[in-house]
């Protein structure tokens, strides 16, 4: 097997499993990414979190100068856009699967945020652009996909709900009506990422536009909302453990009286769900596949850590006392395991799309963030108090871990419709128990035996 420099980042089993699977193309990109990766991404961490301001106000504004030298030369290397699958989407998208996006997802997820906004496969960027890509009109794609597909905009979704149990998507309450040849919104929206960014252009709003409906199904539609349009009211950002996210943050937001133009409807009334559950599979497996990506940095800052000569204590390295040892053993199969279920969840999206691969997208979704945040916390560990504090990426790195356990559906909810789908299978089991025990007690009759058991 020809070596590949992913190994460095990967394994040379995971590489070994699917390098027949990725094309030259595919190849060479991720051959380049991962040497972005190393000169030019994991060099700047620190310096793009130096470079926004602690002053409230101009945090909010701030384009941050690194990540924007960053963006121009991954787009000269070709490093752009790598999420938009062009079997999917032919007219806009790169010659890559979801599986061979999966493991560069991996890659990426090693410098966190800056690393995705850098090659323009930031979320909720990249689910938005799916959107209008899959379901824009020409014009719409025109107005506002393309200057997203180019860097020059940023985008937010605008789905969950204050006051509202938004994991059950059905119960919005915001309000989406036509007047004319206008659309009127009214709602009240928060956790909506990216929605701080300065050069954030378009809100894709969610809201219920048919509540009487007898389909709950076809009751939401969804609409794009230039972020300038009179009654955009963006109230305040919201933090997470503390961290504010700027300049994208997640924001809370209320829509009063905001008319927008009828042809910024997406799709067709009654479409929304429809939409959001295409837009939701595929980014799962991209924040899975990253998370992955943010433990296994994790481990690797654990075992320098702890392989350190200067942080011996009672004579001994770090690794020599207690678990240590186990902690890196478990986290490393962990992570071997995480990833194979992401990988054969990608594998799924390319042949049957996302609806049917929402098995293994659910599966991921639950069981990737829980790990990829224990494997974490024993890094935090490693570190004592340096861990947690703003010296090391690792508390960051929890932070925005844990958010995954409730974007885009809550783990319980993923669980329950996991739980559900096999129940579906029991009447089949019960049949074939029914046969098999027919035919053993058939053989045990011929030889004249008596069960066991």
């Amino acid at each position: 097997m020809a070596s590949h420099p992913v190994v460095e980042f990967t394994s040379e089993s995971s590489w070994a499993m699917v390098e027949d699977k990725f094309s030259p193309f595919a190849k060479e990109t991720l051959a380049k990414l991962v040497t972005f990766m190393k000169d030019d991404i994991l060099p700047a961490v620190r310096l793009a979190h130096s470079q926004v301001p602690e002053d409230s106000v101009k945090r909010w504004k701030t384009v941050i100068p690194i990540v924007a030298e960053l963006k121009v030369k991954a787009r000269k290397l070709g490093l752009w856009n790598l999420f938009l699958s062009k079997a999917h989407y032919p007219k806009h998208g790169v010659p890559l699967s979801n599986l061979e996006y999966a493991v560069m997802a991996e890659v990426l997820g090693r410098g966190g945020p800056i690393a995705s906004e850098a090659v323009n496969c930031s979320a909720p960027d990249t689910g938005n652009m799916e959107v209008l890509a899959r379901y824009g009109s020409p014009e719409q794609q025109e107005k506002w996909l393309l200057p997203l597909l180019n860097g020059q905009t940023r985008s937010a979704f605008a789905m969950t709900e204050r006051f509202v149990a938004s994991s059950d998507a059905t119960n919005i309450r915001t309000s989406i009506r036509q007047e004319g040849n206008e659309i009127v919104i009214n709602g009240h929206k928060w956790w909506i990422s990216g929605a701080g960014d300065p050069r954030c252009a378009l809100h894709l709003v969610l809201g219920k536009s048919d509540p009487n409906n007898s389909d709950r199904y076809q009751q939401q539609s969804i609409v794009i909302v230039p972020v300038t349009t009179p009654g955009v009211k963006v109230i305040r950002p919201m933090k997470v453990f503390g961290y504010d996210d700027a300049p994208e943050g997640h924001c809370e937001i209320i829509y009063e009286n905001v008319r927008v133009p009828l042809s910024n409807l997406v799709l067709g009334w009654g479409k929304g769900f429809e939409i959001i559950q295409g837009r939701l599979g595929p980014g799962r497996i991209h924040h899975c596949m990253r998370s992955i990506g943010a433990a296994a940095q994790a481990l690797d800052l654990m075992i320098q850590r702890v392989t350190d000569p200067s942080r011996k204590t009672f004579g001994k390295y770090l690794y020599e006392h207690g678990t240590v040892i186990a902690d890196i053993a478990k986290s490393r199969a962990e992570i071997e395991s995480a990833r194979l279920l992401v990988l054969s969840a990608a594998l799924q999206i390319d042949k049957f799309q996302a609806k049917g691969a929402m098995k293994e997208i659910g599966i991921a979704k639950f069981v990737v963030p829980s790990m990829a945040l224990q494997v974490v916390d024993r890094a935090i560990q490693s570190f004592g108090a340096e861990g947690i504090s703003q010296d090391q990426e690792l508390a960051g790195t929890w932070a925005g871990l844990r958010t995954l356990r409730l974007a885009d559906g809550p783990d319980a909810v993923h669980i329950q419709q996991i739980g559900q789908r096999e129940l579906k299978r029991a009447p089949a089991l019960a049949k074939r128990t029914v046969e098999i025990k027919q035919k053993e007690k058939l053989l045990l009759e011929r030889y004249g035996a008596k069960s066991p058991l």
